[in-house]
């Protein structure tokens, strides 16, 4: 029996790698050279720290430039509240999204099941897991889940025959 699970998952390999290329950014740039600019990475957070708001949004966008170079998709980052920090700096804290919320996914299956598609769907955990007699069904859900212009970045694996 087909079936495929629909996951979101961010390779933080690579968002490693776009951090990295942004730390020496900050060191070589003039105008964030000797500033108190840093961005670190802890689990599924980043955390942007910077003097004022001007130089958080410059931070912001070399974060997008850095992600895009290293094909990371700009939906799999949320941002959250600006905080003051010691120091009379203030910081950002950005959530890297891992994985499909329950919400999401319950909106995804009530979606898929009112398409009267012969699927048969179940949520493990953070994937939805799809399953359907033809592979032409499971094609047309695929086709009909990049449709509803979800804003997370949804990946679709483990396809079998």
């Amino acid at each position: 029996m087909p079936s495929f699970d629909v996951v979101c998952k961010t390779n933080l390999m690579e968002v490693d790698n776009a951090i990295h290329g942004m730390q020496r950014e900050i060191k070589q740039r003039f105008d964030l050279k000797g500033t108190s600019c840093d961005i670190e990475r802890t689990d599924n957070t980043l955390t942007v720290t910077a003097e004022n708001t001007m130089q958080l949004t410059q931070l912001e966008d070399l974060l997008r430039k850095y992600l895009s170079r290293r094909n990371v998709d700009q939906g799999a980052v949320e941002l959250n509240q600006t905080q003051n920090a010691a120091g009379g700096t203030i910081r950002r804290t950005i959530s890297i999204r891992q994985g499909i919320e329950q919400d999401l996914s319950r909106k995804i299956i009530k979606a898929i099941k009112a398409t009267k598609t012969k699927v048969q769907l179940s949520i493990q955990g953070n994937e939805i897991h799809v399953s359907g007699k033809k592979r032409d069904d499971l094609q047309e859900t695929i086709t009909f889940i990049q449709s509803m212009e979800i804003e997370q970045p949804l990946q679709y694996v483990n396809f079998r025959d």
